[in-house]
């Protein structure tokens, strides 16, 4: 035997070792050795790869992750990923097994849990790990090949030596997350959920290496002689080719059974070292599942339970009155710090002084706080009687400025002087939908308060000189600042109204009233009524902007601001693929933010709207599209995914 099959042949009996630890370690939590021998053939490997040149595809030295990508490419799946239905109570529960049962009579149903986390699609190919990807939107998503390839509960070879794709959960384990924010406390992951996404979604595989992530399996799409036939033989199959499966895993045939299941994972939830927002309930058989079949969305033969927003107690310390960009009050309720929904929950928000009373908060007294996924922490009501009453201010906190009380909030009038008020406008108008101007963060805007600006048109007076004297600012970020102030004042007329501020005025509403007046001047003289005309513009928005209209210091800032050289008029309409068309986004769009593509649909002739109607020619519906793909299907409306977005995209670019 020469010496570089000797070589190769040491190779493949080290990585099959160091792979069958792994495995014992990873997967079924048995390590054999102890670390220092791993690591001491793991070493022995990395000095032959580097003599020889050679990795072999499933060696474990892939998993340190490689260089970062410049960008996500995208993956067409093999066969189509379905989303699951969902029922929140016994009661939907009960009718959905009704449906089932009707249809196919008495069968047998799996229960697993529903980890929360990030879906991935494995591929593998005679044997070998070939790619992996997002679940996207069910047809393409992200290829993560370079980031799973880290995970090392992903198998990189499998005994199975045909083709198929293999779904799972990306999860990173509650232990998981507390090591590393105790490894990096300057860096803390608020949530194990979000630090999974984030992790596998990072165009950096080291960060995914980091984490430490784990891939749990429970699905098959494609395949090409998996020989399985039911559920329980697929949970099989994944075992023997050396892949974690879900960690509870019943079966049941009635509805009793099913709930019994169901209640005893959700008394376990939180001893759990992981997320899970429910429980999945399959029929077993595959061949029934063929007979139930899909609708648009979902499989027939499966649904998701998914457990009520999680709920705790805990004390209410204080509440605080922050102050923003139009004056208005909110309550912000500091809390005795508590675990939920695997995040540290330290605040809370809550909607006016009614809201206090109607719950019966009390200073330093038990509440409950419910938080779901990522919405912000609630505040319930009172958990226990007794605390001290919380008072309603008389002064702005801010300021010390006067209140005054407009329907249920509180507001100060001390618009020119309040310092939160100020750096929120501000703040707002240099934002990316409004003026977007780069290098004003909310830090940077109390600098420049510093300097004497108080309002956006000050910002156009700043000098170089001025900036050179606030700290952390060099000759090239000052200068950066100033370009970017220049460059602003082409700022287009929709986006310059948003920028006003103007109350309950979004991103859309601000390109109605632009293509209704056509000028800000036009806008300053529009009536209550002629308002009122545009669709989706109401009484108490109406209101609000002839308001802004009639007060002196902001027509002072607009005519400062148009001194400066801004006056933004309506450009004349855009003309190409969307032109004349109306076309609503909905859901998670991969490659995209909602700007992006909206902005190239306005760029193209088209116009964005918010809500489906009648009206409207075409939808792009993203991930987990809800509501208004449903209504856009009864109204008959043409609907395209993000891939036929690209495409008429790309061909009209090359028109031009």
């Amino acid at each position: 035997m020469t010496l570089k099959e000797n070589n190769a042949a040491d190779m493949r009996q080290m990585v099959d070792q160091l792979n069958r630890w792994a495995h014992e370690y990873y997967v079924l939590d048995a390590p054999s050795v102890p670390d220092t021998v791993y690591d001491a053939l793991y070493d022995r490997l990395v000095l032959l790869e580097k003599q020889t040149g050679v990795t072999l595809p499933d060696s474990p030295t892939h998993r340190v992750g490689g260089q970062p990508l410049k960008s996500f490419s995208q993956h067409r799946h093999l066969k189509r990923l379905y989303s699951l239905d969902k029922v929140q109570s016994f009661g939907q529960l009960r009718e959905w097994l009704q449906k089932v049962n009707a249809a196919v009579g008495e069968v047998l149903f799996t229960v697993e849990l529903k980890y929360d986390g990030l879906t991935i699609n494995v591929t593998y190919d005679d044997g070998n790990f070939v790619g992996a990807a997002t679940r996207g939107n069910g047809v393409v998503g992200e290829d993560v090949t370079q980031q799973v390839k880290t995970i090392r509960t992903v198998p990189l070879s499998i005994p199975f030596k045909g083709k198929c794709e293999l779904q799972g959960e990306g999860i990173m384990k509650l232990s998981e997350l507390d090591r590393y924010n105790h490894k990096h406390p300057s860096d803390r992951l608020k949530n194990a959920r979000n630090a999974a996404a984030g992790a596998i979604r990072n165009l950096d595989p080291k960060v995914t290496a980091e984490r430490n992530l784990d891939v749990v399996f429970y699905s098959s799409g494609y395949e090409e002689g998996l020989g399985v036939a039911s559920q329980r033989e697929l949970v099989e199959f994944l075992r023997r080719n050396g892949m974690v499966t879900n960690h509870v895993f019943r079966t049941a045939k009635t509805f009793e059974e099913i709930k019994a299941a169901i209640e005893e994972i959700g008394a376990m939830r939180s001893s759990l070292d992981f997320l899970i927002d429910g429980v999945v309930i399959k029929v077993d058989d595959f061949a029934i599942r063929e007979q139930l079949g899909f609708t648009d969305k979902f499989p027939r033969w499966a649904v998701a339970y998914k457990f009520d927003a999680e709920q705790v107690t805990t004390r209410l310390v204080d509440v605080e009155w922050q102050v923003g960009r139009t004056g208005k009050l909110t309550p912000i309720g500091n809390l005795e710090a508590v675990e939920l929904c695997g995040a540290t929950i330290r605040r809370a928000t809550l909607n006016n002084y009614g809201d206090i009373l109607r719950k019966k908060l009390k200073r330093d007294a038990l509440v409950f706080v419910r938080r779901s996924n990522d919405v912000i922490p609630e505040i319930l009501g009172a958990a226990e009687k007794g605390g001290e009453e919380i008072p309603m201010p008389e002064r702005c906190p801010a300021c010390g400025g006067e209140l005054q009380q407009a329907g249920a909030n509180l507001y100060c009038v001390n618009a020119e002087n309040c310092p939160p008020q100020i750096a929120a406008r501000i703040s707002h108008y240099c934002s990316r939908p409004a003026c977007d101007i780069e290098g004003i963060s909310d830090k940077t805007v109390y600098q420049l308060m510093k300097l004497g600006v108080t309002s956006v048109a000050d910002l156009y007076d700043l000098t170089k000189e001025q900036l050179l004297r606030l700290e952390g600012f060099k000759e090239k970020k000052a200068q950066n600042i100033l370009d970017a102030l220049e460059k602003s004042k082409s700022v287009g007329l929709a986006q310059f109204i948003y920028a006003l501020g103007l109350d309950n005025v979004g991103v859309v509403t601000a390109r109605d009233l632009a293509a209704k007046f056509g000028s800000v001047e036009a806008l300053r003289q529009a009536t209550q009524q002629q308002l009122t005309e545009i669709e989706g513009v109401g009484e108490v928005v109406a209101e609000g902007i002839v308001q802004y209209f009639s007060e002196k210091q902001n027509l002072d800032i607009i005519a400062k601001l148009r001194d400066a050289g801004i006056d933004p008029q309506l450009q004349k309409a855009a003309t190409g693929v969307f032109s004349g068309k109306k076309v609503v986004l909905t859901g998670k769009l991969l490659n995209y933010t909602r700007e992006e593509a909206s902005k190239i649909i306005q760029n193209l002739g088209g116009e964005v709207s918010s809500s489906v109607s009648k009206t409207v020619n075409l939808v792009l519906a993203g991930e987990d599209a809800g509501s208004k793909l449903d209504k856009a299907r009864a109204l008959g409306i043409e609907i395209i995914d993000e891939e036929a977005f690209r495409l008429m995209t790309a061909s009209e670019a090359e028109r031009h």
